[in-house]
């Protein structure tokens, strides 16, 4: 029978997979898989969970938010391993798990990664950290690690609208500057965004972003005026904002360096501390092997 390390994240979301993970492991052995699972905790690394993983393992199912996935990504990444990861979206946003069209029901999920194909996708990298779906800084990352999980959970992209309003007129602009071959920019920036995904929040920002094009998209809200970067937050809401750039820049590009005023700012990789200016990011072009 076939290995798979299954690692699940208990907490994540309102513990979904708690409750399926009976479906998970029928639906894997009826298949020919042999679950080897590692439960995550406060009082355990995750690193741990990689200590049995080597290349004979057929993929690594991982169950989580964001973040988790995250967290996987970059274990597998230090570990060097070249296998395949399937992803069980158990978590509050399931941002890049939405992209690749996982769907919410568990059972469902599981036949999608069982008979779905081994594809290589591009990833993202700040530094020394890999991202799947989105790097950002900013207004927008000062409002998702303010807005509490369970409004997250029960509002969705509400509760960003709600509390975004509220901390709109209070919060700082950033002085940035953007230095790559395609575009150079140095100014006024509001919110920072950098996508190898689409959506973050489940609001669908960078719905022109592929993730095999060994390119990242980049979008800034400048914020120069207050009117203009209101109008253009709105048009985040309705997936407008590309088609009516009032305010925003948006390019592709395959690396760039970013930095910006404010050196305690802490940015945001997949839901998790990224790292301070100056920032390096690049596209891994088909970093990653995913199953979906």
């Amino acid at each position: 029978m076939k290995k798979v390390k299954f690692i699940y994240n208990p907490f994540s979301g309102e513990g979904i997979v708690i409750k399926n993970l009976d479906t998970i492991i029928e639906k894997y052995q009826a298949k020919g898989y042999t679950i080897i699972p590692f439960r995550i905790s406060t009082t355990q690394e995750l690193a741990d969970a990689f200590i049995d993983i080597d290349n004979s393992f057929h993929h690594i199912l991982g169950a989580g938010g964001d973040g988790t996935i995250n967290q996987i990504i970059n274990l597998m990444k230090e570990k060097e391993l070249d296998i395949p990861l399937a992803i069980l979206p158990v978590g509050t946003a399931n941002d890049f798990a939405k992209f690749i069209g996982m769907p919410s029901d568990i059972g469902e999920a599981c036949d999608k990664i069982l008979n779905g194909e081994i594809k290589e996708i591009d990833l993202g990298k700040a530094n020394d950290r890999y991202f799947i779906n989105v790097f950002s800084f900013g207004l927008f990352t000062d409002i998702s690690q303010k807005t509490p999980t369970h409004l997250k959970n029960t509002l969705g992209k509400l509760a960003y609208y709600l509390n975004g309003l509220k901390e709109f007129p209070s919060f700082r602009k950033l002085d940035i500057k953007v230095t790559s071959d395609e575009f150079s920019y140095e100014g006024n920036a509001l919110i920072f965004f950098t996508f190898n995904g689409r959506t973050a929040g489940n609001i669908n920002i960078s719905y022109k972003s592929e993730i095999n094009d060994g390119l990242l998209d980049v979008i800034i809200l400048k914020g120069e005026n207050l009117r203009l970067a209101l109008l253009s937050f709105f048009e985040f809401f309705k997936s407008e904002h590309l088609e009516k750039p009032k305010d925003i820049i948006h390019f592709k590009s395959e690396k760039f360096t970013v930095e910006y005023s404010d050196n305690t700012l802490t940015s945001d990789i997949d839901g998790e501390p990224g790292p301070t200016t100056p920032i390096h990011i690049a596209c891994i072009k088909n970093g990653l092997k995913l199953i979906y």
